[in-house]
């Protein structure tokens, strides 16, 4: 049993959010209290603390393990539009050059990687240009949607859309070039793109 209640507090919160991301606690699942004390090996403290994190984070909502609908999914979408293209045109702005060859670099990673390191790559390619924005409430808002759309590309493996990461590397491109407005358009183009890939592959699956 864990008894460091700060060590308890982390451990149940990974538990919980690694089973659902691994798939074992699906969308729609009750979070029982109870139960995964009992599961985990702690007291209901440390489960009802890491719940609540995951409440804020938004992947539990009313002690259900948190089922986007196609909606809600696309309100997010379109929040990212916004703000990473923004975020883009900042990053062709302001991006130094240790940067911008941290980015080229996720690139060259996602061409020679299996699904996980390309997930890893594309996240640290967003990153690096959300990052550019320089305004913590943005930051923050897209961090919190980040994992929503973590739990639905280990799903539907959306890093294997055609043109991903070619589009990623005009996206590059146009940052490297010092052209904002182009920065922006991609950036806005391709997460168009994904968005359009990812709520197909949802209703074929409910077909």
């Amino acid at each position: 049993m864990v008894s460091d209640k700060k060590n308890a507090q982390k451990y149940a919160y990974e538990y919980i959010r690694d089973r659902m991301l691994d798939g074992s606690f699906k969308g729609g699942m009750k979070i029982v209290e109870e139960r995964l004390a009992d599961e985990i090996g702690v007291s209901r403290t440390p489960i009802r603390e890491a719940i609540r994190r995951l409440e804020q984070e938004g992947l539990i909502k009313k002690k259900h393990v948190y089922n986007p609908t196609i909606e809600d999914l696309k309100y997010l979408y379109e929040m990212r539009i916004l703000l990473e293209s923004f975020a883009a045109e900042k990053a062709a702005k302001n991006m130094t050059s240790e940067k911008l060859k941290e980015l080229g670099n996720t690139i060259k990673q996602s061409r020679k990687g299996q699904s996980e390191s390309i997930y890893n790559a594309n996240q640290l390619f967003h990153d690096l240009i959300v990052d550019e924005c320089n305004n913590p409430s943005m930051i923050h808002i897209l961090e919190k949607a980040r994992t929503i759309f973590y739990l639905f590309s280990l799903k539907l493996d959306i890093y294997k859309r055609p043109h991903l990461i070619d589009e990623h590397e005009e996206i590059y491109m146009a940052i490297k070039d010092r052209n904002e407005q182009l920065a922006g358009e991609l950036m806005a183009k391709h997460l168009y793109n994904d968005m359009n890939y990812t709520l197909a592959e949802i209703s074929s699956k409910k077909e």
